[in-house]
């Protein structure tokens, strides 16, 4: 019987957040912030890596808070998928093989989508599925959940390729999971996105 891979939640952090003109990681949230909120559905994994850039400083006592790791992208210009690779990077540093990926500039999902990807994740591992992927309407979002295999794929990508380009070349490995939860592809970035998720 083969080993239960060992989850890593990463959360993306790094972005300059410039639309919205502060930085999204910490926008008030259900008490909490986008942050501390995304820490909070993923610390059922055995530890959570978050990725900032040059918010970093500002991250950190929130991070350290939550018992969380806080990794820096010290080229956050270079775009997401480089902060991917660097996340993903120390999930392999740690010695696990599966992660749990999310963006921080949105509300996370329910605990209960987070669990249903996860669990999808292990049930079809086995068949040849190296990613699940949550679809909402005809969107797909986050979080996603990597195996190894998926990991390896991002990791020897061309550093000007996208998560996209790597998803599209892998196509059959990934499975998307439709999921009733809106937030999973719900996207904040204008002080107009976010009073209206507010003001709700």
């Amino acid at each position: 019987m083969a080993r239960a891979p060992s989850f890593c939640g990463v959360i993306l952090a790094a972005g300059e957040s410039s639309r919205m003109g502060r930085d999204k990681a910490l926008l008030p949230w259900r008490g909490s912030t986008f942050l501390g909120a995304a820490m909070d559905v993923l610390a059922p994994c055995d530890l959570v890596i978050v990725v900032g850039g040059k918010n970093a400083p500002n991250l950190q006592p929130v991070v350290d808070t939550a018992g969380a790791y806080l990794v820096v992208n010290h080229e956050p210009e270079r775009g997401q998928f480089s902060s991917l690779r660097i996340g993903l990077q120390e999930v392999m540093n740690r010695g696990r093989d599966a992660a749990i990926v999310t963006l921080v500039d949105r509300p996370p999902p329910s605990p209960a989508t987070v669990q249903l990807l996860k669990e999808r994740f292990l049930e079809r591992a086995a068949e040849g599925i190296w990613a699940v992927v949550p679809r909402h309407g005809e969107r797909n979002g986050h979080p996603i959940v990597v195996g190894r295999e998926m990991i390896h794929a991002f990791l020897s990508a061309p550093p000007t390729a996208t998560a996209r380009d790597v998803e599209h070349a892998h196509q059959q490995h990934i499975e998307y999971v439709p999921v009733d939860d809106p937030l999973v592809v719900l996207n904040v970035d204008t002080p107009e996105d976010y009073q209206r998720i507010t003001s709700g």
